[in-house]
């Protein structure tokens, strides 16, 4: 079945893309899997482990939101590969790669979005960004400190998703184009349905151009990537689609994350995690017991954000409650 794959890698990928006998490796050999190529095995390694499971209780834009429609981190994650796999097929460039990459993308991302990030960033002396976490819980975090091992392809891929990163691989380029198509699109329907905004919002120079709803401006930009970049040794969106997704992405911090709605809840979710962040600093030996070992070898804000970036968004409020809500007393 490898055998299989490889050969169809060779005659059928492009020259830019990377093949899977091609891989740079590990950090750590090990003995192949006769069944699965190395990219494969890390898109497996990713869907079974700890953290990517975590991801269906961690707010992609909306706190605690009411109803079943609303996107998750998960979510986000799954239409990130499904789009990133589009581009990937469309420009022959190696889809298990690009999926690896795009199921680990944010597996570092803390509670309550973005929100917690620079919660998290302005809290730690180090600062933090969650595709850097995202790094360290595949390289050493997950499996109780052995890291999954992943390729160095797929860690770059991670590394570097983030706007105004710039991958080593194409596969990893899709990735970053495809996380930005996903997350405008899919924050557009939820803050149309949460009725922050409705579709007649939308600024017409970049409707124009991408059209109406969210299909047709995701096959847009799809098709505006490849056209740009088939054949070539890049991935790049056409200038016309790019500008109208700046034009939407620039929409969706004024109109939407900017929401005085939005603020309020994170300055609720800034204290909630300010006062985690405090407790365990003074409290270390109240970690859970590998956060309390990795002390040995770690500094004191780099575990609590490793403690902190993983929880749940309930998670952090059932702590938070734990530790500062007082119980319920009955009298009979």
């Amino acid at each position: 079945m490898k055998d299989k794959t490889i050969k169809i890698e060779e005659m059928f990928l492009s020259p830019y893309a990377v093949k899977s006998v091609d891989t740079v490796g590990r950090l750590k050999p090990e003995p192949p899997c006769p069944m699965r190529t190395p990219f494969q095995r890390d898109r497996d390694r990713i869907i079974h482990c700890k953290s990517f499971r975590r991801l269906k209780n961690k707010t992609q834009v909306f706190f605690s939101p009411e109803g079943d429609h609303y996107r998750t981190r998960l979510t986000h994650t799954l239409t990130v590969a499904q789009i990133a796999r589009s581009v990937s097929r469309a420009l022959s460039l190696n889809e298990d790669l690009t999926e690896a990459i795009a199921l680990g993308h944010d597996l570092g991302h803390t509670p309550f979005g973005h929100s917690g990030e620079r919660i998290l960033n302005k809290l730690n002396p180090n600062g933090f960004s969650h595709n850097k976490q995202s790094v360290r819980v595949v390289d050493y975090l997950e499996e109780d400190g052995k890291g999954l091992n992943l390729t160095r392809e797929v860690v770059d891929g991670i590394l570097n998703h983030k706007l105004g990163c710039t991958p080593k691989t194409l596969e990893g380029m899709a990735v970053n184009y495809a996380d930005r198509i996903a997350y405008i699109n899919h924050d557009i329907d939820d803050a149309i349905h949460g009725g922050f905004i409705t579709a007649d919002d939308l600024p017409k120079a970049a409707v124009d151009v991408l059209g109406t709803t969210s299909s047709e401006r995701i096959n847009s930009m799809i098709f505006a990537i490849y056209r740009e970049s088939d054949g070539k040794d890049f991935v790049r969106m056409a200038e016309a689609e790019e500008g109208a997704m700046d034009i939407l992405r620039n929409f969706l911090f004024d109109r939407v994350y900017n929401d005085i709605t939005f603020r309020t809840q994170e300055s609720k979710a800034e204290r909630m995690l300010g006062a985690l962040y405090a407790y365990f600093t003074e409290h270390t030996e109240k970690l859970p017991e590998f956060y309390i070992k990795e002390l040995i070898n770690t500094d004191k804000d780099t575990v609590i954000c490793d403690y902190l970036s993983g929880m749940s968004d309930g998670y952090a409020v059932k702590v938070f409650s734990e530790l500062f809500i007082p119980d319920k007393w009955e009298i009979t």
